[in-house]
């Protein structure tokens, strides 16, 4: 490519990349586009081609000068991750080598207040990754107090929930609450946090943002994609951010890196297949020096497997978890 403008490099962004291993004439999935970190260093190893992929239309309209000087290399898609599949197979591929995905909301949408994720700007309560569906004022409105309750606790593990959530269910009978800073002084007067802890409402925002963005279930959906793209030697690569992402990803690695499906009792169902061996036994986390160039990135962590030949494992039981559509038609 031709010279570039300062590059944006992710948390744990090379360690990922020398994980995903490109090499020449590869073709790779950036499921999350965000700045266009890996890109960029994908992009960096001669004849590879890069599928990027955001929800944000911002980062993806960001990247477009990035695509100019890709010589063809760089295609950019406006669309969930957990569409992975569909998205190749537009782009005429039917297998890729390498697919990485960074999870959770970028540093970019936490910084633009009229986006809504932070506490610490006063904004629109809006909270989308993407430009559709309901926003967080949204849910606010309509989920009843026992579902409130149940999203905060579930995604936020907020152990003060119900606490938070009455306060809700009473403050919305007064007036709606259409703003970041609404939420966080309503939330900060039930949550009484000391010296030193974090914001009272950090888990609250952090449980709206994955409930209004469907985090966990499009994470699940797309590790199952990658899984079903990766060719035989292929890798996946994946950042995150707080312990229910990694707790998704460990999961989902460890059941596919072993056989699975047997029984002592039922020795007659074949098992399956490990599909992936894993790269990482323990997750990699930031260096010490990352973190205080960025503190953002203390909480992260990396795993990383690669494709064996095994067929793909048959697809997770979605948990019972509360559910966007279900909340905002009633129930």
């Amino acid at each position: 490519m031709s010279p570039a403008a300062p590059r944006h490099v992710p948390v744990l962004g090379r360690q990922a990349v020398d994980m995903l291993a490109p090499r020449e004439g590869g073709a790779y999935v950036d499921g999350t586009f965000g700045a266009g970190g890996y890109s960029r260093m994908i992009l960096d190893i001669p004849g590879t081609r890069v599928i990027g992929i955001d929800r944000d239309r911002t980062a993806i309209a960001g990247g477009f000068d990035l695509v100019e000087r890709s010589d063809g290399r760089l295609t950019l898609i406006e669309d969930r991750f957990s569409h992975l599949g569909q998205v190749c197979a537009a782009e005429g591929l039917s297998t890729v080598d390498g697919i990485v995905m960074d999870v959770g909301v970028s540093s970019m949408q936490l910084d633009e207040a009229d986006r809504g994720f932070s506490f610490r700007q006063d904004g629109p309560l809006d909270m989308r990754m993407g430009h559709d569906g309901p926003t967080a004022a949204d849910v606010i409105a309509k989920a009843s107090e026992s579902e409130l309750a149940d999203i905060i606790y579930i995604f936020g593990e907020e152990r003060h929930s119900r606490a938070v959530a009455r306060a809700i269910v009473a403050s919305r009978k007064e007036a709606p609450i259409t703003t970041t800073r609404s939420l966080a002084d309503l939330v900060a007067r039930v949550v009484r946090g000391k010296p030193g802890d974090i914001h009272p409402a950090t888990r609250t925002f952090q449980a709206l943002r994955i409930f209004v963005n469907e985090e966990l279930d499009e994470l699940q959906v797309a590790l199952e994609a990658a899984e079903r793209m990766l060719k035989a030697g292929g890798r996946l690569v994946v950042v995150s951010f707080h312990s229910l992402e990694d707790r998704i990803v460990k999961n989902f690695l460890n059941a596919r890196g072993k056989a699975s499906g047997g029984s002592r009792h039922l020795p007659q169902v074949a098992q399956a297949d490990p599909s992936f061996r894993l790269l990482t036994k323990r997750p990699l986390v930031p260096t010490e020096s990352e973190v205080a160039a960025n503190p953002r990135a203390r909480s992260a962590k990396l795993r990383a497997a690669e494709r064996t030949a095994a067929s793909a494992h048959a697809a997770d039981d979605q948990p019972s978890w509360p559910r966007l559509s279900d909340v905002m038609r009633g129930g």
